[in-house]
């Protein structure tokens, strides 16, 4: 009810841009520039936890970009998961373009996702309303994508706010899972033929994992790890006789994607590349 609530008080109440307090526009042409205007990149936390794997942010989490995730995840300001969504669609394709190859297979987009109490306190989830909003803005530019909101939190963990790297690493260590029958919701179902006609099983599809913002990375490299431990289970239990292709490539899980990321992991990042050139990888 409350979201609900949410979603008509906005149809009627006076509104100001998310970014900046602009009135009468939900969102100003200036700070929705500051959500896609210097594309996706790679970024890297430091320290990198293992098993993270490539993220691809859209923007900077500083200005405009922080005011407008805050006013949709904490203020109610449900109408801006549109332009949150275009955001996170450009950074789930580059994600998707640098491990599969652009044009690649069914994009299937997993949210991170928020813990029972944070959405009964919101009134709504944040992550997964934008990764809807991300796959239908990739489906109406003709890629095939979905959202399979797979996993859950199987046990207790503590509010991450104030806590240092190692210490979300901690709180999160094993906290999540794919819920059951979720293995199979990534397995892509359409068909491929050869030359004979025949089927060879399902089509190889890119895993995303989506959230909307990365700090220490801590909550993407353990739902990497739930996605792992899980594809490793749904492998072992494919019947002998489908084709090896199915049992090995039924899904693949190498990619992340979020709207914002700490503005020193562009910095990492960039400075990575320098060093890279530098040495003599580049000429």
């Amino acid at each position: 009810m409350r979201g609900w609530w949410r979603e008509i008080a906005g149809l009627v109440l006076p509104v100001a841009c998310g970014g900046c307090g602009r009135p009468r526009t939900e969102l100003c042409p200036e700070c929705a520039e500051e959500l896609t205007g210097t594309g996706p990149c790679r970024v890297r936390p430091e320290p990198e936890p293992a098993g993270l794997p490539a993220v691809h942010a859209a923007a900077p989490y500083a200005g405009a970009v922080r005011e407008v995730l805050l006013a949709h995840k904490e203020r109610g300001a449900l109408a801006l998961a549109g332009p949150l969504g275009g955001a996170l669609a450009g950074a789930v394709e580059a994600a998707a373009g640098a491990v599969a190859g652009p044009g690649g297979g069914p994009l299937l987009l997993v949210p991170v996702p928020s813990s029972r109490r944070s959405v009964r306190a919101r009134g709504h989830d944040p992550t997964r309303r934008i990764a809807l909003a991300a796959a239908a803005r990739l489906r109406r530019t003709g890629r095939d994508a979905r959202v399979a909101p797979v996993l859950r939190q199987r046990r207790y963990v503590a509010d991450q706010a104030g806590l240092g790297a190692r210490g979300r690493l901690a709180n999160l260590s094993g906290a999540l899972e794919v819920v059951p029958g979720g293995a199979r919701l990534l397995t892509v179902g359409s068909t491929t033929g050869n030359a004979a006609g025949r089927t060879a099983g399902p089509a190889a599809g890119t895993v995303v994992l989506v959230d909307d913002l990365m700090t220490t990375g801590a909550s993407l490299a353990e739902a990497a790890r739930a996605l792992g431990a899980v594809r490793l289970s749904f492998i072992s239990e494919i019947p002998h006789g489908l084709p090896a292709v199915s049992a090995q490539h039924g899904f693949e899980q190498r990619a992340a994607a979020v709207i914002a990321s700490s503005p020193a992991s562009f910095e990492i990042n960039r400075n990575s590349s320098r060093s890279w050139i530098v040495a003599g990888g580049e000429r």
